[in-house]
């Protein structure tokens, strides 16, 4: 149940991180209120810069969280189970053994050329 709810919070965190990432304005973007164009108006006259900087880093701080939950989870739940070498049977010497034909092929006779008459 918890195990569910922590992948759910880490997929939205993950869209929410691509989103929020994609929609910041590049260090070019100052260059549109040149042409009369109002820059940064959608979050007030000071932009929002500091808004997104702000919802960024609390996005990647949670995407962080979520990881180091998720890998402490995985790694309790590999430590109660078998693990691979446990469960795959041993080899034996029956197994080892070479094939009864040899793994060359053996050279094929000759046949003579047929004469041109």
């Amino acid at each position: 149940m918890i195990t569910t709810l922590i992948i759910v919070l880490h997929v939205l965190v993950c869209i929410a991180l691509v989103v929020i990432v994609l929609l910041q304005s590049g260090k070019g973007a100052e260059m549109g209120a040149a042409f009369g164009g109002a820059s940064q108006t959608l979050f007030g006259g000071s932009g929002g810069s500091s808004f997104m900087s702000k919802l960024t880093t609390g996005a990647a701080v949670v995407f962080m969280i979520t990881c180091l939950l998720l890998s402490m989870i995985s790694k309790r739940g590999l430590r109660e189970s078998n693990s691979l070498m446990n469960v795959r049977p041993p080899v034996t010497r029956q197994q080892t053994k070479p094939p009864a034909q040899p793994l060359v092929p053996q050279a094929l006779p000759v046949r003579p050329a047929p004469s041109a008459k």
